[in-house]
């Protein structure tokens, strides 16, 4: 069964990961089962379902037909039971403690999957009439309202599909707004402990990137920030809590010195979950800022849902906002202000003509998530949301004071860190790495925290509990990876077999992404050349 395959490599099941004793047949043990491709499940002779031949077998596809399309068919059972049993190989929320630093992933109530499933908000179509999805454009309003109250802002743009793309939103009201007042200014400043993804948007957008220092305790260096600015730079993106785990307390300087130069602040909203109900952005002076729904407000990640990243705007940056964007009348009907509608409802809202760089998305938003995200916080109210913020912090710190001496925590002099605990490999035996430690937390039972990022720390380990967890299950983590920092420390050799419990072993990360195999090739005839990639793993 682990033979290597058409696809080019099957990595082994290897010794030590429930290999003792007698093989079986098949290659599973017990409920650990050896689940095949699907090309190697299915036939391409065969289908799942029966369907009668078309009356009408002309093409209308222009000469644009192809040939098969080589794909194996399977029956229902057989798909479904290939999702499970991988499904079963995998980590989740709803299996433990989720470590992975600035992700916030935190438990998804299932009151917010409950209401998301009603009749009226499942099955809302982007197309449907207006007057047909007053309830949704209700939903939309009302999460929008709570999102300005509890961040400080005038406005919000409720499009974006993810955080990435709100960052580009809120980049893209600022580059508006230069625009339209004749500045054409090139440069958007990026401090080293901000996400990674904040100059990649930058850059995205047209402008040049320039990084500004951290000081020794993580935090931005506001003297170097202040010698920096000048007529050309066009913002600051910087993420409060940073990536290290820290609040900015100079944020509102940064923003009065950015404002005196002329340049707008966009905050990275992603570690919101540690200052929501607690501080408003906004009052800090910020300009724009994204809400990740999929961490703060709890809505799933991944494969469990999509993002969705509204864009708060300040009021010198709302005008220009992206189409569309919802709005209630004095006769208390809300309104879906398209193109067509902006002129007539600018006045009221904005206080003179809009002037929207245009729109983000085809249609409105995630709605599945914003019906999530409002039933979150209105279960929670303001008390509860508080709560959020206060546990989030206690947890991150009681990791953070709890690995005290076997791992370094190189801003643990800072004072407390937020929603986040960052370690450094600092103290480890020779050879051995943060690689190391995240493939041994896999055997105790846990998900990796997130690995060498930030940039600013040697081997980082970003642990973010969120509120979550309880002292029983934090107690569970910390002894785990104490164990196995202890280990690392002492040169225990072990640890670089590690995972040995897991379905697989090991693999060669770095050929894996340097030449991954991503299709599937069909087996060539026994005794002939069949092409097949290279391995990319490790036994």
């Amino acid at each position: 069964m682990n033979e290597i395959n058409a696809s080019g490599w099957k990595p082994s099941m290897g010794e030590g990961q429930g290999s003792a004793g007698a093989a079986t047949v098949t290659g599973n043990r017990a409920l650990m089962l050896e689940e095949r491709l699907l090309f190697e499940i299915g036939s391409r002779e065969r289908s799942g379902v029966d369907l009668p031949e078309p009356k009408d077998g002309s093409s209308r596809l222009g000469g644009l037909e192809r040939g098969g399309i080589d794909l194996p068919g399977l029956t229902e059972p057989e798909t479904v039971r290939h999702y499970t049993r991988l499904s079963r190989q995998n980590y989740a929320i709803d299996l433990g403690l989720f470590p992975l630093g600035s992700c916030t992933m935190k438990h998804n109530p299932r009151l917010n999957e409950k209401v998301a499933r009603m009749p009226g908000f499942a099955d809302v179509h982007p197309l449907a009439p207006r007057e047909t999805i007053q309830g949704a454009l209700e939903v939309i309003n009302e999460l929008a309202h709570w999102l300005i109250a509890l961040t400080g802002m005038h406005g919000v743009a409720m499009s974006p599909k993810a955080g990435a793309h709100g960052e580009l939103c809120g980049i893209l009201c600022i580059r508006a707004a230069l625009e339209a007042r004749g500045d054409a200014r090139q440069v958007v400043l990026v401090p080293e402990s901000a996400h990674g993804t904040n100059p990649a948007t930058a850059a995205f957008a047209g402008y040049r990137v320039e990084n500004i220092p951290a000081t020794k305790e993580g935090r931005v260096d506001l003297d170097a920030l202040k010698a920096r600015l000048g007529p050309d730079i066009a913002a600051v993106m910087i993420t409060n809590p940073n990536t290290c785990g820290l609040f900015e307390p100079e944020m509102k300087a940064i923003s009065d010195a950015v404002h005196a130069a002329g340049g707008f602040v966009y905050c990275d909203g992603a570690n919101f979950n540690a200052i929501v109900g607690k501080v408003r952005p906004g009052d800090l002076g910020v300009d724009a800022m994204h809400i990740n729904l999929h961490k703060t407000f709890s809505t799933p990640h991944g494969g469990g849902g999509p993002g969705s990243g509204p864009v708060v705007l300040s009021e010198a940056l709302s005008p220009f906002g992206p189409l569309p964007y919802t709005a209630r009348t004095a006769d208390g009907v809300v309104h879906l202000v398209e193109e067509e509608d902006a002129d007539a409802f600018s006045a009221e809202h904005f206080g003179g003509k809009m002037q929207s760089f245009g729109r983000m998305t085809a249609f409105h938003g995630q709605m599945g998530m914003f019906t999530r995200a409002l039933t979150y916080i209105l279960s929670h109210g303001a008390d509860g949301l508080k709560q959020v913020a206060e546990d989030a912090v206690l947890n991150a710190n009681y990791i953070l004071r709890s690995l005290d001496g076997v791992l370094d925590a190189p801003f643990v002099f800072s004072g407390p860190c937020m929603h986040e605990a960052i370690f450094s490999d600092k103290g480890f035996a020779e050879g051995f790495s943060t690689l190391d430690v995240a493939k041994a937390l896999i055997d105790e039972g846990f998900h990796p925290m997130t690995m060498y990022f930030p940039l600013v720390v040697h081997g980082a380990m970003l642990i973010e509990p969120t509120e979550t967890e309880s002292k029983a299950n934090l107690d569970q983590f910390i002894a785990a990876l104490r164990s196995i920092a202890t280990r690392a420390r002492a040169g225990d050799e072990t640890l670089k077999a590690a995972p040995v419990h897991a379905p697989r072993r090991r693999l060669d990360e770095t050929l894996a992404a340097r030449k991954p195999i991503l299709a599937y090739r069909t087996p060539a005839p026994d005794g002939a050349d069949s092409g097949a990639g290279a391995n990319v793993g490790g036994g």
